[in-house]
């Protein structure tokens, strides 16, 4: 469902680079994690999946579609939640939601059940009627999800998505995000929770200074990496120490 290949961006008129001829496939029906430390590419690969930012080079497919030459078909495909939330302030977090629905034409009768679905998985309910200016973090990040999710998007695309959520919320976008892919669908997200990711993913890709380092199961690293009772956190250590070599 997700096909990037040769992809490579770079800031400040090519001075800075961000992600370096970078090759990744993931499957549909994937769960994958995308890790890595600060400054490593999480965030301008995911910006670039989803055509917020033109690469420097490389080509990205979802689900077959061209980001680049397609924008509006493969924006259909997916949902896709930022790592700040991004809504309009003025409006009620039930007109915001009609908003989104109008833009991925999702018909009157499905959007009416739908929202009343994702309001109550999300405890929002009682909410939606406020204005957006008057949501605290968790209720915006809440907000931004159900409208990735609003559309039952093909792929679901996440930037540090568990960050600012209460620990229910967090458990029910796990569940949500396990569901998905029981489903059919498929579900990219970052995150720097090497708990989440251990325990939710079928696979973790790493990436460090722009150059993805490995795309595996977890059991795979293992074998490959740090032995058979390494955590994923101590693999994702070792395999990001730039000192490591100077050891």
């Amino acid at each position: 469902m997700i096909e990037i290949k040769g992809l490579a961006k770079s800031y400040d008129k090519g001075r800075v680079p961000a992600v370096k001829g970078l090759d990744l496939s993931v499957k549909k029906g994937e769960l994958f994690g995308f890790l890595g430390p600060n400054g490593a590419g999480k965030t301008t690969t995911l910006k670039v999946l989803v055509g917020l930012l033109k690469p420097d080079a490389g080509t990205v497919l979802l689900g077959g579609v061209d980001v680049r030459r397609e924008p509006l078909k493969a924006k259909a495909l997916f949902g896709w939640c930022p790592d700040e939330p991004v809504l309009y302030e003025r409006m009620s977090g039930a007109r915001f939601l009609g908003f989104i629905a109008d833009v991925y034409k999702v018909d009157a009768a499905a959007r009416a059940g739908r929202v009343a679905e994702l309001a109550e998985r999300f405890e929002m309910r009682d909410a939606l009627g406020e204005s957006v200016a008057s949501y605290s973090h968790g209720m915006r990040q809440k907000l931004s999800l159900m409208a990735a999710l609003l559309h039952d998007p093909e792929i679901l695309i996440l930037d540090e998505p568990i960050v600012g959520l209460d620990p229910r919320a967090a458990f029910t976008l796990k569940e949500t995000m396990r569901d998905l892919c029981r489903r059919g669908r498929t579900v990219f997200f970052s995150t720097h929770i090497m708990e989440v990711a251990e325990r939710l993913c079928d696979r973790v890709g790493i990436i460090n200074h722009g150059e993805l380092l490995a795309a595996a199961p977890l059991d795979e690293l293992r074998r490959t990496a740090g032995g058979e009772n390494a955590t994923l956190e101590r693999l994702f250590l070792e395999m990001t120490d730039d000192d490591a070599g100077a050891r």
